[in-house]
Formats: structure tokens, C-alpha cells, sequence
């Protein structure tokens, strides 16, 4: 399959030549320094740092201010590890990123930014996060520095391993999960667990799919695990995990001792939400060719938003008045 027919034409518009895309050295206005660190730090992604809030939600303590901020300072500190595991990750890829259509573009990859400085400020992210986790809670710190050494393996070799890239990956929400729930104190449920490990698994996979499709024969070139991948393959494990995610959340919703805990019978009634929330992804993915990218269809797709916002809306309706 050629990749005329699986581009939009927007697509063909961002592979352009590497040369064009990369900035001469120097090029960098003054005081532009911050902005390149920042992008570098892609801001977008941390909306996957929501996960964070699950256990407020589920453990019912979003009506406590003091257990509010607390996950909320547990996100920034998240956000600034997830920002210097991105700098050290486009520093090790400098070159394989100048290959790629979109990831040219970015600070380190066009010359805006220098591997040094770049380092620099992974360092002084990565350390500062630490410290403010630990001020948080020694658990929390705990998991927040586990967090940062599977992604710094993932970055630095476990990214080119089959499969268990993904797993990497799906790993990482895991963990934000259970830090989240660290941070205000409150028991952590398996079937939580087990419900995040699926969605972000189903994530990952459909993530590695759009990479496959987009660069084609170039894939191999720029991310090398992508030669151990096939569509067909990928299209199988997608299913078995959309499945699965499906009767994972269903199973949680009907479970007794959930039941018990969270004092409702009701919860199942948000089985819906989630169920036009994993068909409508895979529109986009299949469609729409949007897979690349999670947080940008999680910002920028309306429906997807607002099937988000009903969902959180019914399960505080059934946890309040269940």
C-alpha cells in the first residue's frame, strides 16, 4: 500500500524535505530559550497526567479542597518528569527525528535548541519534580521516580523491544494511577488498574499502527521497533484489547465488592459512555488516520470531548446519588 492512499493531504504537506525543516544553527531569536524547552517539553502531552485524577474521582474525596490540590500539584510534578524524559528522548533521537516528516520540526531536531542545553534543563526538571513528590509523600515520590527510570529505559532500548514497548508505555498510566492515588491516601482498587492497563494498552497499539501507515517503507528508519510490527498484526491485537478494555470496565462496574464500596448498584449506567468513547477513537484511527496522537484528539475532537465530559458528569451523578 502506497502512502498516497493512506495520507490525507495534509499529510503530504508536512513531508517535506529534512533540509527545509531544520533551522540553521544560530538561527534562535535572544530570550527564545524558554519557549524551545517548553516545546520540547510538548505541553500536550500532559493531559495523559489526567490519570492522575482517577482516584480522586472514584475515591470519592473531589468535595476535599486540601485533597484537590494535592493531586493537582502531584500533575505538575508529573508534567515536569514526563517534560525531561521528552528532552532526553529527542536528544537521543536527534538524528532519526530529522528523518521523520513532523518530528523534524521539533527544537532539538531543527536546531532551535542545543543537546547541552537541552540536557540542562532535563536535569534541573527531573530533580525539582523529585523533590516536590517527596515533599508530597514518600510513596508518591517513590512511584513518581519509578516512573522516570521505565521511561528513561524505554528511551534509552526498551522502545526498539516488540511488544513490550507498548507495555512500557501502558505501564506509565499504570503508575500515574497509582500515584494518584498515593498522594491523597486512599486505597488503590485492582480493577482500576486493570481498566488502565487495557485503555492504555488499546492507546499504545493504535498509536503504533498510525506510525506504521505513515511512514511506510521509511518506518523501520525512523523507530525501529516498527519493522516488528505489520498492519495485520496490529489490527489483531487492537481488537483483542478493545475487547477486552470493553469487558474489563463493564466487569468493574458490576462487581460486589466495588458495589459495596462505592455504595451505588448504578455504576454500570456509564457503560455507555465508555463504549462511544473506544468506537469513536477507532473511527478516528481507521478513518481519520488520527491514532498518532492521543491528546490531540482527546483537545481537539468534539465529540470525543464531549462523551469525556458526560462521562465524568455520570459517574459523580451515580457516586453522589447512587
Amino acid at each position: 500500500m502506497s502512502r498516497e492512499t493512506i495520507l490525507p493531504s495534509s499529510e503530504h504537506a508536512d513531508a517535506q524535505p529534512v533540509e527545509k525543516s531544520i533551522a540553521p544553527r544560530g538561527s534562535r531569536s535572544p530570550g527564545s530559550l524558554p519557549g524551545a524547552v517548553l516545546r520540547s517539553c510538548r505541553p500536550k502531552q500532559w493531559t495523559k497526567n489526567g490519570f492522575l485524577f482517577a482516584a480522586l474521582l472514584f475515591a470519592q474525596e473531589y468535595g476535599d479542597s486540601a485533597q484537590i490540590l494535592r493531586v493537582v500539584a502531584a500533575f505538575f510534578a508529573f508534567s515536569a518528569l514526563a517534560g525531561a524524559v521528552y528532552l532526553v528522548n529527542d536528544i537521543l533521537d536527534l538524528e532519526k527525528d530529522r528523518l521523520h516528516p513532523r518530528k523534524c520540526r521539533r527544537p532539538i531536531a531543527s536546531g532551535q535548541l542545543k543537546p547541552r542545553e537541552a540536557a540542562v534543563a532535563a536535569f534541573l526538571l527531573a530533580s525539582g519534580a523529585l523533590v516536590a513528590a517527596f515533599v508530597l509523600a514518600q510513596a508518591f515520590a517513590l512511584v513518581a521516580a519509578i516512573y522516570l527510570g521505565t521511561n528513561l529505559a524505554y528511551s534509552l532500548g526498551l522502545k526498539n523491544r516488540v511488544i513490550f514497548d507498548v507495555f512500557i508505555i501502558a505501564l506509565g498510566f499504570v503508575l500515574r494511577v497509582i500515584a494518584g492515588a498515593l498522594v491523597i491516601h486512599v486505597p488503590i482498587s485492582p480493577w482500576l488498574l486493570i481498566c488502565t492497563m487495557q485503555l492504555a494498552l488499546f492507546l499504545a497499539l493504535c498509536k503504533r499502527r498510525h506510525e506504521l501507515l505513515l511512514m511506510d517503507e521509511e518506518a523501520s528508519s525512523t523507530r525501529k521497533v516498527l519493522s516488528q510490527y505489520s498492519p495485520e498484526l496490529l489490527d489483531q491485537m487492537i481488537s483483542v484489547v478493545t475487547a477486552s478494555s470493553l469487558m474489563s470496565y463493564s466487569l468493574y462496574t458490576v462487581n460486589p465488592d466495588v458495589q459495596l464500596r462505592q455504595h451505588t448498584t448504578n455504576l454500570h449506567l456509564t457503560i455507555p459512555f465508555v463504549l462511544f468513547g473506544i468506537l469513536r477513537y477507532l473511527y478516528l484511527v481507521y478513518k481519520k488516520n488520527l491514532g498518532g496522537s492521543p491528546e490531540l484528539v482527546l483537545l481537539k475532537d468534539l465529540p470525543m470531548i464531549i462523551d469525556i465530559l458526560l462521562w465524568v458528569v455520570a459517574v459523580l451523578l451515580v457516586l453522589t446519588f447512587g
